[in-house]
């Protein structure tokens, strides 16, 4: 190995998911609104839905702090009593309730328990319930009852302000223009920026160097995306 250059390490990082963190702008108003309506949501459930990385885990980590909720993995759902679940009106998570694998039975008896108990349930998707194709009648009238509000793609202002927390939630400090030069040359998505960040960062650990244009423009030109 070359004098200067460092080997990237996989250090544990936590991304900052508290209210003040997120960034909001007209692509996903409506869905921290729903979230801070809670307690006073019309249905004892919600749902906020859109593309991977738009943030919907972090406005489920707020809604969980805020109402003190549990994040419910599919395991724990299978084997435990919905009743329990909500006992003395909790409040609970379920990410990726389209994808999560539950069975239609289950997250009827779910929305069903929630209302018994005066608990409140969060979902987040990646499209609205009303698309989710469930076939089970009184499941998808449940559904299409619930509050949902979607999230969308960042406009320049809002994925400038994005790759800026992304880089700082990584202690990264960015060279004037860096961000500029991304915008116009990188995929449009909050999942192509955390991508594009996590690369950004192997590199300049491993070859000791800012994040800088020069570095940027290296990053991108590389189809393995130079971390390797």
């Amino acid at each position: 190995m070359s004098a200067g250059v460092q080997l990237p390490l996989d250090l544990p990082w936590r991304p900052a998911l508290g209210r003040e963190h997120f960034l909001v702008a007209a692509c996903n108003a409506s869905a921290v609104a729903l979230v801070e309506a809670w307690p006073h949501w019309p249905a004892p459930a919600a749902c906020i839905h859109g593309p991977t990385g738009a943030g919907k885990t972090h406005l489920a980590q707020v809604f969980a702090t805020r109402a003190a909720a549990v994040v419910l993995e599919p395991a724990v759902i299978l084997g435990t009593d919905p009743l329990t679940l909500f006992e003395g009106g909790r409040a609970a998570v379920i990410e990726d309730a389209d994808r999560a694998g539950l069975p239609e039975a289950t997250l009827f008896h779910l929305l069903n328990a929630a209302r018994q108990r005066g608990g409140s349930l969060l979902l987040t998707a990646l499209s609205p319930p009303a698309r989710w194709g469930v076939r089970l009648a009184d499941l998808r009238s449940r559904l299409a009852a619930l509050p949902a509000e979607g999230l969308c793609e960042p406009d320049d202002e809002l994925m400038a302000a994005v790759l800026l927390k992304l880089f700082s939630d990584r202690g990264l400090d960015v060279a004037p223009g860096a961000i500029g030069y991304l915008l116009p040359r990188m995929e449009r998505s909050f999942a192509a920026a955390r991508d594009l960040v996590v690369h950004a960062d192997a590199l300049a650990l491993r070859e000791g160097r800012a994040v800088t244009v020069p570095l940027l423009r290296q990053l991108l030109a590389t189809p393995d995306r130079a971390d390797r």
